[in-house]
């Protein structure tokens, strides 16, 4: 079974807020030998702690899922870090420009890696007037389809939704795109570079 909180964590975290496992055990009701076996990985919070642990530590309980808190440095919204996360549950598309701890139906989300457009998922872009007219030759069946088309630029990103049984076909403002993304739901996300 994998852990879900690690020990590591709840000690960084701990001695990040200058506590002792003592002060930290008083916070939540528990026994220092409880939190002791915690960092030394002999023992796991049960389920119903996880809530007052999180907020004895000062972060929100996905943050201390991941391991650490989520420092806003990029207070700019720097488009350069945008990353994308989809969950496999549901389908829900979330888009984040900087450091996230996303989670979605239970499951925390890693940001997905844009691989270049290949022969399976070509992306063909037309430029007509100010727009550009992107698709995709791919099947989009019920179990296997384009999820989303979606155009970056240095000011954010066109996001456009596709079903399955339509068309993998999206029209973008033109300004400042400099990229171009596609989203199968069997391979992951794929990108091809404006021209």
């Amino acid at each position: 079974m994998n852990q879900y909180v690690t020990g590591a964590a709840i000690k960084s975290l701990r001695e990040g807020k200058g506590l002792t496992q003592e002060a930290l055990a008083g916070k939540i009701h528990v026994s220092g030998k409880a939190v002791s076996k915690w960092e030394t990985g002999k023992g796991f919070p049960d389920v119903s702690l996880l809530e007052p642990l999180a907020k004895a530590l000062g972060i929100s309980v996905i943050e201390l899922f991941s391991g650490g808190a989520i420092r806003n440095g990029n207070r700019a919204a720097n488009i350069a870090r945008a990353a994308t996360y989809v969950c496999p549950v549901c389908g829900n598309v979330v888009q984040a420009v900087g450091e996230a701890v996303v989670s979605c139906c239970g499951v925390t989300l890693p940001p997905l890696e844009a691989e270049p457009a290949d022969e399976e998922h070509p992306i063909f872009v037309e430029a007509v007037e100010d727009e550009y007219c992107v698709s995709v030759r791919h099947p989009m069946e019920k179990d296997h389809y384009i999820s989303f088309l979606s155009a970056v630029s240095d000011r954010g990103v066109q996001f456009v939704k596709l079903y399955p049984e339509g068309n993998a076909e999206a029209r973008f403002k033109r300004g400042g795109v400099t990229a171009f993304c596609a989203y199968c739901n069997r391979h992951g996300l794929f990108r091809a570079k404006a021209r």
